[in-house]
């Protein structure tokens, strides 16, 4: 390997830790997502199943719970996209919530895979970079 060559490849390989590091942040945000989908369906399954007048601790975030009175209209205001929230039944609330869900598997997928190529192109290019150092290291003049 010639000193462009090796300058290359020590580039690439940043490169290839810059793309791990933001696959990273986007598998952590979609993960982060689906948590709080699950937990949302959580709670309307759980507000859905309650007998009007009980008092039930629904989770607000942050480790936070409120307490509140279930009253006989079961519905959910629910974001459908680009800004927009919806009123809908907590069933189907629930159901659209689980839709989403399925789509955020499938992003978590996609980008863990992506996160496993990268990661092995870079150990193979870590690898030859550190065997050229290492050869350098032992044909450079002692001092």
């Amino acid at each position: 390997m010639n000193d462009e060559e090796f300058r290359q490849a020590m580039q690439t390989l940043e490169s290839y830790q810059q793309q791990l590091d933001n696959i990273n942040r986007q598998v952590r945000l979609l993960q982060s997502t689906k948590d709080d989908c699950v937990r949302a369906t959580r709670s309307m399954q759980a507000l859905a199943e309650a007998k009007p007048g009980v008092d039930i601790l629904i989770p607000v975030g942050a480790s936070s719970f409120v307490n509140v009175t279930v009253s006989e209209k079961k519905s959910a205001v629910i974001n459908i996209g680009n800004k927009i929230s919806v009123e809908k039944d907590l069933n189907d609330a629930v159901a659209h919530i689980e839709k989403n869900i399925e789509e955020i598997n499938v992003g978590l997928q996609k980008s863990l895979a992506a996160l496993q190529e990268v990661q092995q192109y870079s150990q193979q290019l870590a690898k030859a970079v550190q065997a050229e150092y290492a050869r350098r290291q032992q044909s450079a003049p002692s001092q």
